[in-house]
């Protein structure tokens, strides 16, 4: 079985959110098990020097964008085992930003037509082109409108995963012509709702659609989640599913993770309050290993839950409590968290912007883990806090419910609330916050939250099961 993952981004070369850290993950996981998978993305201005140096380069083509042809230069490199091709066109990624630009429709419509015509010049003929997000939609279009009648294509399956169905790819209809150069009759694979879709092209096309979690596959046929695709995701349920995201748990590791002040494990959990207070003193909070300490690490945006905790967070407060918080986001909350620290400086440490190895700290400094999302189709954050022993406070919903499971019955690994509502998110602090103070208690719940597999083990063997139906096998 030969799988080509293709994205829009990967560790290591380029990132700006989860999807990264999954295109960098699946495929090494999915080697181990002995499935062939090699990743396909942009070649960005943002790939660094050091992995520039190791990429071969294949060959140059041109590449169709509706009535004019395009160069594509194609690129190979090889980064823990696993294959990369990296598709160069300096007018479409020589950016300052992976997105964002006025032409993002015509940048990821040539990516997708470019990943299909490559397979040509390369030697490796996918069994399965697994898709992600709108950026790779059109993949499951093109291929079905303009390659069935190659040789060379006609046995490709597709599968399509959403990792966040709020950013879909819609754009004008001027497209269709200008740009997709899709066959007469073929327009109404991307016409959704009065515009241009790139995400419901990939969801009607690909032969599986499939979430990063079970519990938003369910969520996303609800318009209350779907962002206006619940018709043709209710139409085409039958093939939808949900397989929650891993953690690559070398790179997560607090054995050995050279970016925390202390390394620890399971069986050295005592170390833990070591990075604790080097946390403290780094965020200029009161150097005390006896109080609790509350972590954020996140975008800081709405659906993510800062209205629910800008609320309330004046009466968590007047607990014997501290905050560690790492992000940005919308104004108002960068806003009130600077406001906060500067209120509160023995309570609240701020530090605003994406600081990966202060992320780090915080995972293995906090001892509660902060994360009451609107929304949130798998998260990562809850499962590396996991992994270092800091116990999650999360909404029941998406891959948060998946993975979450209350520690009321002695047998979860966090604290979780249902309701959007700000108070009975702070009924599961207070909760948290009394457990922290059960020291044995506290003690098995964080072995039990360090014991949790959410490695990319699991989800590469449900991925393999999935490619083996899309196939026949």
């Amino acid at each position: 079985m030969k799988v080509l993952y293709a994205a829009s981004e990967a560790y290591p070369f380029a990132m700006s959110g989860g999807l990264a850290d999954v295109a960098g993950a699946l495929p090494k996981a999915l080697r181990r098990r002995l499935v062939g998978c090699r990743v396909v993305m942009p070649l960005y201005e943002a790939v660094p020097e050091e992995l520039r140096a190791n990429m071969n380069f294949i060959t140059g083509i041109t590449v169709p964008v509706a009535w004019r042809r395009q160069y594509c230069g194609i690129f190979e490199a090889k980064v823990g085992g696993v294959v990369y091709y990296l598709l160069d066109n300096q007018y479409y990624f020589k950016r300052n930003s992976l997105y964002g630009h006025y032409d993002d429709a015509e940048r990821f419509a040539f990516f997708s037509r470019a990943v299909l015509e490559m397979i040509q010049y390369i030697d490796y003929l996918p069994d399965i082109i697994h898709c992600n997000d709108w950026q790779t939609g059109l993949i499951p279009v093109f291929l079905n409108s303009l390659y069935r009648e190659n040789e060379m294509y006609r046995n490709i399956h597709t599968v399509f995963t959403i990792h966040n169905i709020q950013y879909q790819g819609k754009y004008g209809y001027e497209l269709i012509g200008d740009v997709l150069g899709l066959p007469e009759g073929k327009s109404q694979l991307v016409d959704y709702d009065n515009c241009v879709n790139y995400m419901k092209g990939g969801i009607q096309e690909a032969d599986r659609v499939t979430t990063v979690s079970p519990t938003y596959a369910k969520e996303i046929l609800d318009p209350y989640y779907a962002h206006g695709l619940e018709g043709i995701l209710n139409l085409l349920s039958g093939k939808v599913s949900g397989i929650v995201n891993g953690i690559d748990t070398d790179v997560y590791n607090p054995d050995t993770d050279p970016n925390i002040y202390e390394n620890f494990n399971v069986e050295s959990i005592d170390k833990k309050v070591n990075n604790k207070t080097g946390l403290q003193a780094e965020l200029g909070l009161p150097v005390r290993g006896d109080v609790p300490v509350i972590g954020i690490v996140s975008r800081l945006v709405k659906h993510k839950g800062f209205d629910l905790v800008k609320h309330v967070f004046e009466n968590i407060l007047e607990a014997d409590v501290q905050f560690a918080i790492l992000g940005s986001g919308e104004w108002e909350f960068e806003t009130f968290f600077h406001d906060m620290a500067q209120k509160y400086p023995d309570k609240v440490g701020f530090k605003m912007g994406f600081i990966p190895a202060l992320a780090r700290k915080i995972y293995a400094g906090a001892d509660i883990f902060l994360m009451p999302s609107q929304s949130e189709p798998c998260g990562l954050a809850q499962m590396v806090a996991l992994r270092y022993g800091t116990i999650p406070i999360v909404r029941e919903t998406g891959g948060l419910a998946d993975t979450i499971k209350d520690s009321g019955d002695n047998e979860g690994n966090g604290f979780t609330f249902k309701s959007y509502n700000a108070h009975d998110m702070l009924e599961a602090v207070w909760r948290a916050l009394q457990g922290y103070y059960d020291k044995q208690g506290w003690r098995t719940l964080q072995i039990r939250a360090m014991e949790c597999d959410n490695s990319w083990g699991k989800s590469a063997n449900e991925y393999i099961r999935l490619y083996k139906q899309v196939l026949g096998k």
